[in-house]
């Protein structure tokens, strides 16, 4: 298990940046895998970006391509998510997840989850 906690959303306009963190709390093994996924109302968590932490590569959904960029603290076992050029569409809840094998875009597969962040967007 790891416990995790996020921080860094806020209420921007269309066009501005946030950074989310997400600090992991591991025993003394580290995930394999982090990731970011957002949720709107009642819709289902949606992927958007997933941190092979063994690798150090990172996968974006086509939504987010060219406007986030992940990075990692090592030291801090902190997952930095830097958002750019915000969108309307990118309002939601921020959500950190982590596994220890493969990482994966299905929400099903991941057992640890921090508590989440607003981020919102107005155009």
């Amino acid at each position: 298990q790891v416990r995790l906690v996020e921080f860094g959303g806020d209420s921007v306009q269309a066009g501005g940046s946030l950074r989310l963190s997400c600090v992991a709390s591991a025993g003394t093994r580290s995930p394999t895998c982090m990731a970011w996924f957002r949720q709107v109302r009642r819709k289902e968590r949606e992927g958007v970006a997933l941190f092979n932490t063994e690798s150090r590569y990172g996968f974006y959904s086509a939504s987010v391509k060219d406007r986030f960029t992940l990075s990692q603290d090592n030291a801090q076992n902190t997952l930095y998510l830097q958002m750019n050029n915000l969108k309307p569409e990118d309002t939601g809840i921020y959500y950190c997840a982590a596994r220890f094998s493969d990482c994966t875009w299905s929400a099903e597969n991941y057992i640890n989850w921090g508590q989440g962040t607003q981020v919102t967007v107005s155009s």
